[in-house]
């Protein structure tokens, strides 16, 4: 979400942010506007990567030189000082040099006349203490662009919001429940997110409505997102396929060493908590079982805050409410004592994969056929 600062000389532009793709994104779209409407061919792209004090020093007497240097045949210049990597507190950009040159730099645009010279700028993280940043915050225009969290309560609504503007720039839509998808699916990372749209684009070909189906056939899941193939075919009670998925979950835990049998028990004991959660909120009247995902998420945003838990690994509320909405529909596949036996399995089998001498596949095995197959009330699983 871009934050904009008071206006000074428009003629200077400072992008900025944890959102990498959105400033080199409006620092592009900007460059380009502006050279076409200044026209001429002497415009300029510095590169501000460095990895240490010398290439600073040496591509901030590039931004001088082509500060001073006017167009050939008249008429005004663009610069995009791109990538300014040492502007933040960094090693590089804390150093005293840097830090003395960068105070210069400040001195030269405090008196430097812009009316025939517009200046980008774009960069990662800044530092907001120093005497650079100060000036420009003064006498530009300075667009701060955050980066999405997990960590962030509203970060989801966030990108939603960003992929309905993408789609709606090439033309195309999508419902609600869709684009809650394809950013679960996604996680909260807007290069990526653009990235999955074009391919989205690409695959829809002349229609113009993105479907479920587009989402599930062409998007390519997160490794977070990947986590819940298993919990959801625990969710849906359906133990071939959670024979199945388990199967090719464990054979990624061989391949990728940041991955364990252990993380996926995890994964299962979140789920089977969310869906205990969802049953003494259905029980509370806090949300009703049939319910569209607007209508549920529109639930979910009125339930009081303080009626909730504070940690976040136990609110619904700091979840994401598509994911939380896809629980919904597994919970009734459980009747509580079911649920609150399923914990219990889940803990068991914790306690004996921290054990020595026992074979994880099969643990993990006995495991969910117990909890799929359990006698503890059982209603009748739906079919999905």
């Amino acid at each position: 979400m871009a934050k904009t600062a008071p206006v000074g000389i428009t003629s200077v532009y400072l992008f900025a942010g944890d959102d990498d793709f959105a400033v080199k994104q409006h620092a592009r779209q900007l460059y380009q506007n502006w050279s076409a409407e200044v026209g001429g061919f002497d415009h300029e792209v510095i590169d501000g990567m460095a990895l240490n004090s010398g290439e600073v020093i040496g591509s901030i007497r590039k931004l001088r030189e082509a500060m001073q240097t006017l167009p050939f045949f008249g008429g005004g210049k663009v610069i995009w000082w791109n990538n300014c990597s040492f502007l933040g507190d960094d090693r590089v950009g804390s150093s005293a040099g840097v830090t003395a040159a960068l105070q210069e730099l400040a001195q030269d645009f405090k008196t430097f006349r812009w009316d025939t010279v517009r200046l980008i700028i774009s960069a990662g993280k800044v530092d907001k203490r120093k005497s650079l940043y100060k000036t420009l915050d003064k006498i530009a225009t300075v667009k701060m662009f955050e980066g999405w969290s997990f960590e962030d309560k509203d970060w989801h609504f966030q990108a939603e919001r960003a992929a309905q503007e993408h789609l709606h720039n090439l033309r195309k839509s999508i419902d609600e429940a869709s684009c809650a998808r394809l950013v679960a699916d996604v996680g909260p990372n807007p290069r990526l997110l653009a990235n999955e749209i074009e391919k989205l684009s690409i695959y829809l070909g002349d229609r113009t409505k993105v479907e479920l189906t587009d989402v599930e056939a062409v998007v390519t899941r997160n490794k977070s997102s990947r986590a819940f193939a298993l919990a959801d075919a625990l969710g849906q009670r359906n133990l071939p396929r959670l024979l199945k998925v388990l199967d090719e979950e464990l054979w990624a835990v061989k391949t990728d060493s940041s991955r364990s049998e252990i993380g996926l028990l995890y994964g299962l004991i979140s789920k089977v908590r969310v869906m205990l959660l969802l049953k003494e909120m259905i029980k509370e009247g806090m949300i009703k079982v049939e319910s569209s995902y607007p209508q549920f998420k529109a639930q979910l945003e009125r339930v009081p805050s303080q009626s909730m838990p504070t940690d976040k690994k136990f609110n619904p509320q700091a979840m994401h409410p598509f994911l939380l909405f896809n629980s919904l529909a597994h919970a009734s596949n459980f009747s509580s004592e079911e649920l609150v036996h399923a914990m219990e399995s889940l803990l068991e089998c914790n306690m004996r994969l921290v054990s020595r001498g026992q074979n994880e596949t099969i643990v993990l095995q006995q495991t969910l056929i117990n909890i799929v197959q359990s006698t503890h009330s059982s209603p009748k699983p739906r079919r999905r």
